[in-house]
């Protein structure tokens, strides 16, 4: 599975940004698809993620300004954070896994996203 992200860059505090992830190489069924994020000296941590069947999970620290979605016909993934703070500022990562056999867990090429005060 070969994932493309797009849509980082850089945004004032209180903006918008939509990121944007396609798939593509196998079929994506019984997954979960996900942004992650990791600033500088952190963890990299759960954004949010949405499983095929349309189950979403937010952290925390999105939850209520953020919205994850899923195209699963054409294997894209979306996630719009609203209000955006500079402790958004982080590199972005999309990521597939099933948890099912046969399982498997792959990873994006990171997005900067900057959040200027």
């Amino acid at each position: 599975v070969q994932l493309q992200a797009s849509g980082g860059g850089l945004v004032q505090a209180g903006g918008s940004l939509t990121l944007s992830c396609a798939a593509s190489g196998s079929t994506l069924g019984s997954t979960y698809m996900g942004w992650y994020r990791q600033a500088p000296g952190k963890q990299r941590e759960l954004v949010a993620r949405i499983s095929s069947g349309g189950t979403t999970n937010y952290a925390d620290s999105v939850k209520g300004r953020s919205t994850i979605s899923r195209d699963n016909a054409k294997n894209t993934m979306s996630l719009q954070i609203n209000a955006l703070k500079p402790e958004d500022t982080a590199v972005y990562y999309c990521n597939v896994r099933r948890i099912i056999a046969p399982t498997f867990n792959y990873w994006g090429q990171g997005t900067q996203v900057t959040v200027s005060s």
